[in-house]
């Protein structure tokens, strides 16, 4: 797995009937491997910046990158197949399928490009391992705790072995000690695997434990 340079310029992008622009001419540099965490109060465009880098939104302006490649915008094929290749996307609720076993949530976005290979199904046993999950692959998404779930949730973004590690407030929905421990698997997950990351969050504790801090704030 290799991290990909992030570059953002002269993001600028409004919403209909906005009052004013969430980003006007943002601009960010992200190196190969970088962990970066997206501080910044509710509004200012933290999860709109990831929907942007993943090319889940559009933008009026500016170019995004990663790895010298620009990300689709408006082209819809072209925008998941960018995803499909080079993002791994985790949220606050990590919307495991509640009718497939964990080890089988993590190999369906593996399934979903193609057959799963035995090197595939070792690999995402892997990454259970590294999250402390070695012993619950078997287990449904409803048997595991909400700790578990998110370090599942955190292992599935991984599974393609993506450039991009896109997470949005993983955390988020997690009692203080919880969200602690999940933090510091996804450090251990960062570490080994070196996927260039953006984490939203809006834990400064945890924020100021990563290599760089963005803080957001208006009109980007």
């Amino acid at each position: 797995m290799t991290g990909m340079a992030l570059s953002i310029r002269d993001l600028r992008k409004t919403y209909t009937g906005a009052e004013h622009p969430v980003f006007d001419g943002f601009s960010l540099e992200v190196g190969p491997g970088e962990l970066c965490a997206v501080v910044g109060v509710s509004g200012v465009g933290k999860t709109t910046l990831l929907n942007c880098v993943a090319g889940l939104d559009h933008w009026e302006g500016g170019t995004i990158e990663a790895g010298g490649l620009r990300v689709p915008m408006g082209q819809p094929e072209a925008s998941a197949l960018f995803r499909r290749a080079h993002v791994g996307l985790a949220f606050q609720q990590p919307h495991l399928l509640p009718e497939f076993t964990v080890e089988e949530n993590l190999l369906m976005p593996i399934r979903i490009a193609g057959d799963a290979t035995s090197a595939d199904v070792a690999w995402v046993r892997e990454l259970l391992a590294t999250v402390g999950l070695a012993d619950l692959g078997g287990r449904l998404p409803g048997t595991l705790s909400g700790g578990q779930a998110a370090r599942v949730g955190l292992a599935r973004a991984l599974a393609r072995k993506p450039g991009l590690w896109l997470l949005d407030e993983p955390t988020g929905n997690l009692d203080p000690a919880t969200a602690l421990e999940v933090f510091e698997f996804l450090l251990r997950l960062h570490q080994e695997l070196r996927p260039t990351t953006l984490l939203v969050t809006h834990n400064m504790a945890l924020a100021e434990r990563c290599a760089r801090t963005v803080r957001l704030g208006p009109q980007g």
